[in-house]
């Protein structure tokens, strides 16, 4: 552990060490094994990387959006001759399986290709004669510079959602990845290196609450990018908006899957199991929740938990694990809290999934509840882990309600035959990303991410051209020639 690595930063085109002594350990989720040390930066830290984009800000932004595009392509062409790199590194630091790192990555590059496409997004409008001898034109101009501060649940994909986009808009860009998988960041740093990027559009600090903090209140900073947990993203918002910046800040989620009788469980429950299960259940888009329309339940029920006893727990890097560790054992330990709260409140374990008694990492055995009530705190809390609990419903208005009470709306889906019944779902539901017979109702790159409710603070979302708007500013020229 003495000999670990401490990583650095990459500032203004350079790697350069902390001036904090302070860092973190950097442990595989799977076996405990430290793999680096994250130093804990600082303001000096921040002031330094905010400073290097500033001063490459005024060049970058007059680079032809063409120039900026072919950039990002090259970027493109270096993520994709590198993606196996990625994806084990997103194996050994967070504890993904190989194919879900995989399909992170392969999101990551859809963002990528979606942002060289900017010599069309970033178009704008004019209109003659809005008055004789009077044209208007409408410009986009980028921001400045914009901060990334990103989760550990997708280390590579969601930088790749920001930066390229941020970049090809005309800003200087400092990435803050999460503490607990700043590897991946690093080999980002390198490939947007690699790529032609001019020293300082693109930089990176490492660090945790002193670096946010200090990133949400400098001056030099024009917008925040974030996504993370619920609290953090309220005192992200509201801390940066105090600070007159423009800010995104996606947050938490408690997504409810409906299942009506019509369904066709041959296919719904494995894509329930997948949205429920897959990457330990920490993401965003996670089913947690399923509302089961009677008399659909006890099938159900019965059908969802042979498949979680099915699942296959262990190390993410070996063949055939299908659940692999969360994050932390202190992680670990809050979702083990949440399913023993879940019990004394009364809602029923049907099953439990098996950990390796030889495993050394940071694992939680996948749990299904029954006879979950809408009241409970695992209905309504935010458990980030494999634990899925089933809500009965006498109807389709009733299970819709349900879904409603919700204070987040990052997803929901529905699993039918109905059209009718879909159509009414997805018109009433409050959430912003629907899914129909889709489990996990991520948007391609070119749409927006779209949360409701407590799952988003800000205005302009992540991805899409929302985050085009989001990554720039407009500009509306009046002239007249006389």
């Amino acid at each position: 552990m003495a000999d670990a690595e401490v990583l650095q930063n990459f500032v203004g085109g350079a790697w350069v060490s902390a001036a904090t002594p302070d860092s973190l350990d950097v442990p595989d989720p799977s076996t405990g094994e430290v793999l680096a040390r994250v130093p804990r930066s600082g303001a000096a830290d921040v002031d330094g990387a905010v400073r290097a984009a500033r001063a490459a800000f005024s060049a970058w932004r007059d680079v032809p959006v063409a120039e900026r595009a072919r950039r990002v392509l090259l970027l493109r062409q270096l993520l994709e001759s590198h993606a196996e790199e990625l994806a084990a590194m997103i194996v050994r630091e967070n504890g993904k399986t190989l194919d879900e790192a995989r399909g992170s990555v392969r999101r990551g590059l859809e963002a990528t290709e979606f942002a060289a496409a900017a010599p069309t997004t970033l178009q704008g409008a004019i209109l003659e004669d809005v008055t004789p001898g009077v044209d208007t034109a409408l410009l986009r101009q980028p921001l400045g510079v914009v901060a990334g501060i990103t989760p550990f649940n997708f280390p590579v994909m969601i930088p790749l959602w920001m930066a390229p986009l941020a970049l090809v808009c005309g800003n200087a860009f400092v990435l803050k990845p999460s503490e607990r998988v700043p590897l991946s960041g690093a080999l980002l740093a390198r490939l947007f290196a690699d790529a032609g990027f001019p020293a300082g559009t693109f930089n990176l600090v490492h660090g945790d609450v002193a670096a946010v903090d200090a990133l949400l209140t400098h001056p030099g900073v024009d917008a925040i990018s974030f996504v993370g947990s619920a609290p953090t993203a309220r005192h992200v918002y509201a801390t940066a908006a105090a600070h007159g910046k423009r800010v995104q800040a996606l947050a938490g989620a408690k997504n409810h899957l409906l299942v009506l009788p019509d369904a066709d469980l041959d296919r719904s429950v494995p894509a329930i199991l997948a949205s429920a299960f897959g990457q330990a259940g920490e993401r965003c888009l996670a089913g947690s929740v399923v509302v089961a329309v009677e008399p659909v339940g006890d099938e159900l029920v019965r059908r969802l938990a042979d498949g979680v006893r099915g699942l296959a727990v262990g190390p993410a890097a070996a063949a055939g694990t299908g659940v692999g560790p969360v994050i932390r054992p202190d992680h670990r330990d809050r979702v083990l809290r949440g399913i023993e709260e879940g019990e004394r409140a009364g809602a029923r374990v049907v099953a439990r999934g098996a950990v390796p008694a030889s495993a050394a990492g940071y694992f939680v055995a996948p749990t299904l509840f029954d006879r979950v009530t809408p009241e409970m705190a695992i209905a309504q809390e935010e458990i980030f882990g494999p634990v899925l609990s089933v809500i009965r419903a006498p109807d389709l208005p009733a299970a819709i309600e349900i879904a409603n009470r919700s204070r987040f709306g990052n997803a929901a889906a529905i699993f039918t035959r109905d059209g009718r019944a879909a159509r009414e779902f997805a018109h009433r539901v409050e959430a912003g990303m629907v899914g129909v017979n889709v489990g996990v109702p991520a948007p391609a790159a070119y749409f927006p991410f779209v949360g409701w409710k407590g799952s988003f603070y800000g205005d302009l979302h992540a991805t899409g051209r929302d985050a085009i708007d989001f990554y720039s500013r407009k500009k509306v020229v009046t002239t007249r020639w006389y």
